[in-house]
């Protein structure tokens, strides 16, 4: 624990980790294992990265008040709990190559605009139908997933999800071209 600390406090380019906007500890040898409480002290971080490690659950995001963008790619996650302390400033979270089967939690994230979940284990379209309950979201990524495999096979993919997310303007990495779109420009 000791160790996880000492990264958290260490200095970015000569700024205090708890001064910084931007921290990133990824990839980590030992890899990090848990959110601690350390994190707390990042209060004015706003992009916290802690991709490829061997994180399992969100916690300890209480201090981060001005946190817009979470990396927790490549990690061991298996939901969405832990999420609510950024629910009022997430706008970003990118959570691909993840265990994540069930969308429970999500709808704390008022302001989301971007999520990044590719790779997980989401097989269900009533939890696609969940990410409904964030207003902001316009862009989301959901490729490798066993409902996106298995509705592209059918072709039935984008339509789906253009019909159940109405404000979507990008999906998978592709722009969403509706009717409206087209009339009015």
């Amino acid at each position: 624990k000791q160790w996880y600390q000492r990264r958290v406090a260490i200095t970015a380019g000569g700024t205090k980790a708890a001064e910084s906007e931007e921290i990133k500890l990824l990839c980590q040898i030992p890899s990090i294992e848990k959110m601690d409480a350390s994190l707390s002290t990042l209060t004015k971080c706003m992009k916290l990265s802690l991709s490829t490690n061997g994180i399992e659950k969100i916690t300890n995001l209480n201090g981060l008040k001005s946190l817009k963008i979470l990396s927790l790619g490549r990690n061991n996650i298996k939901s969405f709990s832990g999420l609510e302390p950024v629910g009022d400033t997430l706008e970003e979270l990118w959570i691909s190559y993840n265990l994540i089967e069930k969308m429970k939690g999500i709808g704390v994230l008022k302001k989301l605009k971007v999520l990044f979940m590719s790779n997980n284990q989401v097989k269900d379209m009533a939890e696609v139908q969940k990410l409904s309950e964030l207003p902001c979201l316009v862009d989301l990524n959901m490729v490798n997933n066993p409902i996106e495999e298995k509705l592209s096979g059918d072709g039935t993919w984008r339509p789906e999800i253009e019909k159940k997310l109405v404000r979507l303007k990008k999906l998978d990495g592709i722009p969403i071209v509706r009717q409206d779109d087209e009339e009015e420009g």
